[in-house]
């Protein structure tokens, strides 16, 4: 049975972030035409990613960095293990990335016997849990004060009952500042990679990213193939975007341009392909590639917010999830939608997200389940009788 006290919480709590993002956009007159220049930025690059992918290259291997190219998740995952065993490296501190939850980076290198520590305090939380995140920005979000509370008396020795939101992030800050001073290697994604300079954007509020690439000799940073940004004016555009349409703040924290490895340490790139490819080759579906993982889309979604992101089953939830599922073979979530365009009113890059959805429900028919093409059909021939919808 549902917990509609819990179903009612989540709804409230991702709602609020949608209207943080309103608020935060009526702060700034040129929002919409933001949208369209960003919307445009990443058009162009995706018409010449191969082109901007070698500029990047050689930008960054001239200042000293290492660029690896990941086919896919495997090839991903092989190549981080291989440096981390290079350089002797077993304990491992990782900034928040949906790129490595999608290779299943973190499960890969347990199991061959490294130590993983994720130093986002959300995605801490849920690795304290043994459960995936389930939001793109706030990957606790469906957990409670409580059961956070409890969770750190497991597994970080907090006092019981403990609830209070300052007291709870110092305990996990005290276990991450030791984790941090005894980490070997840093795994970070990126926000934005910078063709012209071979720089990476980071972008945090924690500041976890920024002691991740600082402090142990070497990062690796993993970077999915439509990150890269022709210039760093270019990146500004969606720096003005991005945090005001996931949190509704004007800017995050921490933004940090990093370029090179610093003195005495290494940086390795791995840029990643894993199905992108493929989408960019789609006309109909190469769009969903502008996506900046703002996490706007979720926020305002009717399904996602009340099924929460657990249940796509899938690294990415939400309307962009069940736009990019399809090309991993998770052919059934484009049905998980009501269709209802708001997603598309609020993508800081204006994919068409619900236009996706329905092309991806032409292409992929057979995905829908015989009991919900019958309850589809139910609710058309109610929605056609308005007397009959009205009653219920």
């Amino acid at each position: 049975m549902p917990d509609h006290a819990a179903v009612a919480r989540h709804d409230a709590a991702v709602w609020s972030l949608r209207a943080k993002r309103d608020a935060a956009a009526a702060q700034v007159p040129d929002f919409e035409a933001l949208r369209t220049r960003a919307a445009a930025i990443k058009d162009h690059v995706l018409d010449h990613l191969g082109a901007y992918l070698e500029r990047f290259e050689a930008s960054a291997t001239a200042a000293r960095a290492v660029v690896h190219w990941a086919p896919d998740a495997r090839a991903a995952c092989e190549i981080v293990e291989g440096l981390l065993r290079a350089r002797g490296a077993r304990r491992v501190v990782k900034s928040k990335s949906m790129l490595t939850e999608e290779c299943g980076l973190n499960a890969w290198l347990e199991a061959r016997g490294y130590e993983v520590v994720d130093t986002d305090l959300g995605e801490r939380i849920v690795q304290l849990g043994g459960e995936p995140p389930s939001h793109l920005i706030v990957p606790a979000i469906h957990r409670t004060r409580g059961e956070i509370g409890a969770l750190f008396e497991r597994t970080l020795a907090a006092p019981a009952g403990e609830t209070d939101p300052d007291r709870l992030m110092a305990i996990a800050r005290a276990d991450l500042r030791a984790r941090f001073l005894a980490a070997e290697a840093g795994i970070t994604g990126a926000n934005f990679a910078i063709a012209e300079s071979g720089a990476l954007v980071l972008v945090t509020n924690e500041g976890n990213a920024d002691l991740g690439t600082s402090l142990p000799p070497l990062h690796v940073a993993c970077v999915g193939i439509e990150k890269l940004v022709p210039t760093l004016d270019d990146a500004a555009v969606f720096l003005r975007l991005l945090a005001r349409s996931a949190t509704g703040q004007p800017i995050s924290a921490y933004t940090t341009v990093l370029r090179g490895p610093r003195p005495g340490g290494a940086l390795h790139v791995v840029l990643v392909d894993n199905g992108r490819s493929r989408l960019l080759a789609s006309e109909a579906h190469r769009r969903a590639l502008r996506c900046i993982r703002c996490g706007a889309c979720l926020n305002t979604c009717p399904v996602y917010r009340r099924a929460g992101g657990h249940a796509y089953g899938t690294a990415v939830a939400g309307p962009i999830g069940a736009v990019l599922a399809p090309a991993h073979g998770a052919s059934e979530l484009p049905w998980a939608s009501s269709l209802c365009g708001s997603c598309t009113a609020v993508c800081p890059v204006r994919i068409d997200l619900h236009a996706q959805l329905l092309a991806w429900r032409r292409e992929t028919p057979a995905a829908l389940p015989r009991a919900l093409a019958r309850a589809a059909r139910l609710a058309a021939f109610a929605m056609e009788r308005p007397r009959l919808y009205r009653a219920g």
